[in-house]
């Protein structure tokens, strides 16, 4: 027996494999697009991942901004002033003066205050980078689910389309044995009404296949050419509980809910450092140059004087009016409900994971089931038709035969698309379906680490970042969707 991890590694394998082979499985492979296709093209352009990049990006900054708190600062003074009046009785005053200063300031001791504010900022910075994982799986998730819905829409169409030309001639068929006194107007207008309602139900199909192919270009970019049946998925669990007990080691939400709940706790330090004694140690420098003003004869004044300071400082709160002990309850407070919410989230993860296996597996057997059904009714629509060449069957039976032939078919393409999406929505709850577990191709993947390696230590005041720049490509110039359908396409997903 081959164990779970030799066939996760199997299933991955298959996956990277159908995906590279993808434009090699349909006529017209020129032009074909893959899932993979669609998955790159929304990682590097979909404007819900871009922008949840720049916002982590500037979530980094929190960090040098708390140290910033607890580092030296200097800063340098230059005044200039120009005595437009001079009293008569006054001898010494000089006419103008220029005057410089300097100042370092060291904070040397601040309750701690620094030290759980940099902590709170660095485990806001880890649970934002979880925050773009579950971004990443999210918007992978609902491409996935456009790449599903225009297959299974094209099929519908064409079935529905097929549905229409099969009316079309029985209702031809049934004017003429109508014509000839072999069947009843009722038979006629009961073909007829068939057909009214037929080509009603592919309007329907046709404007859901328009919609389909809008939400997708909303979320790659461009317009689905062509679209290749997907591979395998890979690293499916075999059981619920096995989804369950990956989910909790790896869910992006549960991750990010575990880093807030942690830097909640360092806020309360942060708070009590309120009431904590402050030390800090300065130097100040001073120039003064009176410019050759002072009056003739002053000989109390110098044009030019120098001056430097060095001090040390302590400020120790003794009462602030309840607002000290008012931000750490306040504080604690948030912990309190951060830890619910971490439970909370906790909660939704097992229920969409347990929910979302429970719909794969439900919809597999749909899928087995429905294809029986399929067959079956295929045969009785044969059947029922050659019955009624003999005249044991009404053309109302054939109507209908045909009806439920149709709706077992369409059954059978929703149920392969619903399978689809739910096993990739397990994915997703486990935490693996990110660009990392689904090998996309296409460049260098995005590492929100190595913008915080970065910025986290950057102390210079003008290291500014060239000016922002539109990163996901608009869709003004895809042209609209419209509800052709190919001549030929694949019925659904194979698993």
């Amino acid at each position: 027996m081959i164990d779970t991890d030799k066939k996760q590694t199997l299933r991955r394998a298959r996956w990277l494999a159908g995906l590279a082979a993808g434009a090699l499985m349909l006529p017209g492979a020129a032009q074909a697009e893959t899932l993979q296709d669609a998955l790159a093209k929304a990682y590097e352009n979909n404007p819900t991942l871009t922008a949840a990049r720049a916002g982590q990006r500037a979530n980094d900054e929190n960090v040098p901004i708390q140290k910033a708190s607890g580092l030296p600062s200097v800063g340098v003074s230059v005044d200039f002033q120009e005595n437009l009046v001079v009293p008569g009785n006054s001898f010494f005053t000089p006419g103008r003066s220029l005057s410089t200063g300097a100042q370092l300031s060291v904070p040397i001791y601040q309750g701690g205050a620094v030290r759980n504010a940099v902590k709170a900022a660095k485990f806001r910075v880890e649970a934002g980078q979880a925050d773009l994982r579950a971004t990443e799986a999210s918007v992978f998730s609902q491409v996935v689910g456009a790449y599903m819905d225009v297959i299974r829409d094209i099929a519908i169409v064409q079935l529905n389309q097929k549905n229409v030309s099969v009316l079309r001639t029985n209702l031809q068929a049934t004017s003429d044995r109508f014509e000839i006194g072999d069947l009843t107007r009722t038979d006629v207008a009961q073909s007829e009404a068939r057909l009214a309602l037929a080509e009603g139900d592919l309007r329907t199909a046709e404007s859901n296949l328009i919609r389909s192919r809008e939400s997708y270009i909303r979320l790659v970019g461009d317009a689905p050419v062509d679209l290749q049946p997907p591979p395998v998925l890979p690293n499916l669990p075999a059981t619920g509980e096995e989804a369950v007990a990956i989910a909790l080691n790896h869910n992006p939400d549960i991750e990010a809910a575990n880093q807030r709940l942690s830097a909640s706790r360092a806020d309360i330090g942060a708070a009590q450092a309120t009431r904590a004694p402050k030390v800090s140690a300065t130097v100040t420098g001073g120039y003064n140059n009176n410019l050759n003003s002072i009056p003739a004869g002053n000989t109390t004044s110098e044009n030019t004087t120098t001056s430097t300071i060095a001090g040390v400082s302590m400020t120790l709160p003794i009462f602030q009016g309840g607002r000290a002990s008012a931000r750490v309850r306040q504080a604690q407070a948030q912990t309190s409900q951060a830890i619910e919410n971490y439970v909370a989230i906790e909660r939704d993860v097992i229920a969409q994971t347990r929910g979302a296996y429970a719909a794969w597996q439900a919809n597999e057997r749909i899928i087995a089931a429905t294809q029986q059904a399929v067959s079956a009714n295929g045969l009785s629509l044969e059947g029922v038709r050659a019955e009624n060449s003999v005249g044991t069957r009404s053309i109302l039976d054939i109507l209908n035969a045909e009806q439920e032939y149709l709706n077992t078919q369409v059954q059978l393409v929703s149920a392969r698309r619903n399978s689809y999406v739910a096993a990739f929505s397990v994915l997703a709850a486990m935490g693996k379906a990110e660009a990392r577990d689904l090998g996309i191709e296409g460049g260098a993947l995005y590492d929100p680490e190595v913008n915080y390696r970065r910025v986290k230590g950057e102390i210079w005041d003008w290291a500014d970042d060239p000016a922002p720049q539109q990163v996901a490509t608009d869709t003004k110039a895809v042209p609209a969707a419209t509800a052709s359908v190919p001549a030929y396409v694949e019925v659904g997903p194979k698993q």
